[in-house]
């Protein structure tokens, strides 16, 4: 396969899930913030939130000054200045689609076309009281294309490198929801087994579509660490960092490209920390610390899946990381 098909299709896949997993971002900031929150600027620290967890902090910063939610919502959502926003993500997954049509099916190609045509619809008509119906929309076209991809592709190694693209980028966005978690979203220690940190840990599980696994695997009240263990080393939820990095050394093994030995260590290291770890030592090094640790490794795995088999290697930069020093300037 030639590195630019290649490249096209991990990209789409990749801006798909990004799309999703902002929409599922937002729509737990805007829930929460129809509960009542007693703390002071309880707006700006609801809503700033959503901006770290996917790295937009600094872009939003620099066009809107403190966060508000009509203009945080606007720039996650449909500023097309954002290149993370969900209208950014679909337009660049039409783009890398229509390269590729040759390599897709048709049904794939007729998913992606209507939603960005739908997309444009609905941005003229948007307002706040949409937003809710507006990320469910999101989330459905996702697994809409991802259901008519899974049915109408060959399994050849097209499919590796969407599968790739999804499944690194969604085990970028579950490590970056959990790490904020932790150390953001709960107002004060006092809070701890309240009412609002259950409300905040049940947001989260949501949030990953994990809120119904959580029940029925563990049976019990919410518990940070159960919590944790599940996002992390189960790799029976779909949504895990277990169970993303399963896909992802799976599909480079597929690959198997000659130049991608670097990439297929890299991906294996990962998963074998994934396979073999244990929560108690994950929590005696510090959840902030593996989670910052796991982040800085993706990136360089991308970077090496980059180097082994894509054609476009500095056009598209991830979002950074959550860092402890955006986490100190949120605290402050």
């Amino acid at each position: 396969m030639l590195s630019r098909t290649a490249d096209n299709l991990f990209w789409m896949a990749r801006h798909i899930e990004r799309a999703e997993n902002t929409a599922r971002v937002l729509d737990v900031a805007y829930r929460s913030s129809l509960l009542p929150l007693d703390i002071e600027c309880a707006e700006a620290y609801l809503w700033y939130a959503p901006l770290n967890i996917t790295g937009c902090a600094e872009g939003y910063e620099a066009k809107y000054g403190l966060a508000r939610a009509e203009a945080v919502t606007h720039f996650m959502a449909l500023d097309p200045d954002n290149p993370s926003s969900i209208y950014s993500c679909l337009k660049m997954a039409r783009e890398n689609a229509r390269s590729v049509r040759g390599a897709i099916t048709s049904e794939m190609w007729e998913v992606i076309n209507a939603t960005w045509l739908e997309l444009n619809r609905l941005s003229k008509q948007m307002h706040k009281d949409m937003l809710s119906d507006f990320c469910d929309w999101v989330k459905d076209r996702s697994h809409m294309f991802r259901g008519v991809t899974l049915g109408t592709i060959q399994k050849d190694v097209a499919l590796s490198f969407i599968k790739l693209g999804t499944f690194l980028e969604r085990a970028d966005n579950t490590a970056r929801i959990l790490d904020v978690k932790y150390h953001i979203l709960l107002p004060s220690v006092n809070d701890v087994g309240g009412a609002a940190d259950y409300y905040q840990w049940g947001s989260l599980l949501k949030s990953v579509s994990a809120f119904e696994a959580y029940r029925k695997i563990y049976r019990d009240v919410i518990s940070p660490v159960r919590v944790a263990e599940l996002l992390i080393l189960r790799d029976d939820m779909p949504r895990s960092l277990h169970a993303c990095m399963n896909e992802v050394e799976a599909a480079l093994v597929d690959i198997n490209g000659s130049s991608g030995t670097e990439a297929r260590r890299k991906g294996g290291e990962l998963h074998a920390e994934l396979h073999f770890g244990r929560i108690e030592t994950i929590m005696s090094q510090g959840l902030h610390e593996y989670l910052t640790h796991f982040l800085a490794n993706t990136a360089v795995l991308g970077g090496e899946i980059r180097k082994a088999y894509l054609s476009r290697r500095d056009l598209f930069v991830p979002n950074k990381p959550t860092t402890s020093a955006s986490v100190a300037l949120l605290v402050q």
